[in-house]
């Protein structure tokens, strides 16, 4: 259990020593200073998209703004409308012409169609139906008690309108459409017998038959997207109304038409100033209105799987932004028209933008200095490389034997010194071998110096053949070495040497052409366990005085005690 603390122990130590590298410190420095130079470029360039989406959030608020402002105006007279209508109710005004207008509804009223008007150069004249088209739907409804007033009301609003309709104003057309029969609009057709289609296609648009009580009980203002008709020119309309209510009874609705034309034209005027993007006006059920792109072929279009997740981040933010594929869609709902202001803006949009300049330059610093630091790194670990190859070499020669590649003695003292410390912290066994090689003098006397030096370096071969990892062996003198055992007891120290002996013994080493000899060895063999003495210097002694008994005895053999006996 002991033993396997220590090797444990001493792999570890090894481990941290190889990882001490002065390449891997050099790698890792430059890896860290290229991640974080990464990540401060990174966080610039979020900094300024947020900033730059912040800047594009303003301009969508700046064209929303812009554009509910012009809308306000029109919506503003629609309601001016609606007030005018109830206070003429309220309190109708006592002209006699007004009175001999309505009085002659009376001979009006069962005629299919029919025109009332008191000065056509002043007021629009009221044109109407008959009591039997009126009783045909539920949705009409003709009260005789109300109707005088509502007459006169609308011969007087007639008027309002007909000031209203000049031609600097932004609605197609002004309509007001009385459940009584009858409707006043700024395009009077001038053949009576278009009234009835008129009046009928009038009275089923969704924006009058969805301004009832119970589908507007707020009573606000609508908007609706008209089907083309023969009465729009063929064309789409955008209609506002709002419906008419008095001492609770819904007389009717007045409405206004905006060509898509003058929907465009609204949105261009109000994105004069912020050229860059695309601005998009769609309804509440995500229908394209108008766009600030003059060419229609350059629109961004959206599929229905883009268009369903808009409208589910619309439904769930009056503002906000959301990013398809290259392009990112920031909205904001306008205050006086049911729907939205979109704003697309492309990938490419954004790199011929400030932004995308910034992000380029950005960019390139960043591959810049990366490049820089590459290079650099590849420099300073060229040079660390050979500053550590040049220091591991010189540190080798300190610490070993030129010849026998084995620790010198220099070396194997203090290594040794440290282990049997170690050990005797531990309580762990720790021998020492001593080795020397038989008849090394007459090697070199009969083959000469180059002969012994091949004997020398084959033997601390086979040596260390014989040893663990974790064993250090060591050349102490001429033909003299010294193996030490840390962690082994003084038996098997001893099967250690004779080990060491045999293979030392069994082996024929080539000393000149054609030419080999045999060598033996003698050695010695001590362990701290002996006495309790772990001071490496005096194990040594032991060692190398069992070494010389084991020459003593006729050489070639290992002395592990101190009996004098073979």
């Amino acid at each position: 259990m002991q033993r396997d603390t220590y090797v444990v122990k001493r792999t570890f130590l090894q481990w941290l020593h190889k990882r001490s590298n002065p390449r891997l410190i050099v790698n890792l420095c430059f890896l860290v200073v290229l991640v974080f130079s990464t990540l401060l470029t990174w966080r610039e360039v979020v900094v300024l998209e947020g900033a730059y989406v912040s800047s594009q959030r303003n301009h969508l608020e700046t064209v929303a703004t812009a554009l509910d402002r012009q809308l306000q105006f029109s919506v503003d007279k629609l309601l001016f409308f609606r007030h005018s209508m109830r206070d003429a109710l309220q309190v109708p005004l006592a002209f006699g012409v007004l009175h001999e207008a309505v009085q002659r509804f009376e001979g009006l009223r069962n005629i299919p169609s029919w025109q009332l008007a008191v000065d056509k150069d002043r007021t629009l004249p009221i044109n109407g139906v008959s009591d039997a088209f009126v009783e045909k739907t539920t949705l009409l409804n003709r009260d005789d008690d109300l109707l005088n007033n509502e007459l006169s009301a609308a011969l007087e609003v007639g008027y309002l309108l007909r000031l209203g309709s000049s031609s600097t104003r932004k609605e197609e057309r002004v309509v007001y459409v009385s459940r009584a029969g009858f409707y006043l609009s700024t395009d009077t057709v001038s053949r009576t017998e278009d009234i009835v289609p008129r009046y009928y296609q009038l009275v089923t648009q969704p924006w009058f038959v969805q301004q009832s009580e119970r589908a507007n009980r707020a009573r606000a203002v609508r908007w609706f997207i008209s089907p083309p008709s023969s009465w729009t020119g063929g064309e789409q309309a955008i209609t506002a109304s709002v419906p008419i209510y008095y001492d609770h009874y819904w007389y009717g609705v007045v409405a206004m038409d905006f060509s898509l034309s003058t929907m465009k034209r609204l949105l261009t005027d109000a994105t004069s100033d912020h050229t860059e993007g695309e601005y998009q006006l769609y309804d509440t059920r995500l229908n394209l209105i108008a766009s600030s792109e003059p060419a229609a072929g350059h629109i961004n279009r959206f599929d229905e799987r883009e268009l369903a997740q808009i409208a589910y981040d619309i439904e769930s933010d009056t503002e906000g932004g959301v990013r398809l594929g290259s392009r990112f869609v920031s909205w904001e709902r306008l205050d006086h028209f049911d729907g939205v202001v979109l704003r697309v803006h492309t990938l490419h949009d954004g790199v011929r933008g400030d932004f995308g300049s910034i992000s380029i330059v950005l960019a390139l610093l960043w591959a810049l200095f990366t490049a820089m630091l590459l290079i650099s790194w590849l420099v300073i670990r060229r040079m660390v490389s050979n500053m550590y190859a040049l220091q591991h070499t010189l540190q080798w020669q300190a610490w070993h034997d030129p010849l026998t590649r084995l620790n010198n003695r220099g070396a194997l003292f203090e290594r040794a010194k440290i282990l049997a410390k170690s050990c005797a912290q531990q309580s762990l066994p720790f021998s020492v071998i001593q080795i020397d090689l038989d008849h090394f003098k007459s090697i070199n006397d009969r083959f000469g110096h180059q002969a012994g030096d091949r004997v020398l370096s084959h033997s601390a071969g086979l040596i260390a053949s014989a040893l663990r990892t974790n064993d250090v062996a060591g050349r102490v003198g001429g033909e003299e070495f010294c193996v030490v055992l840390p962690g082994i007891a003084l038996d098997e120290a001893a099967e250690v040497a004779e080990r060491i002996r045999s293979h030392i013994n069994s082996k024929e080493i080539l000393v000149k052409k054609s030419t080999t000899v045999r060598v033996s060895a003698s050695l010695g063999v001590s362990c701290a366990q002996e006495k309790g003495n772990y001071d490496f210097e005096q194990l040594q002694s032991i060692a190398d005085a069992r070494l010389y008994r084991a020459k003593q005895r006729g050489r070639n053999q290992v002395v592990w005690d101190d009996q004098d006996k073979k």
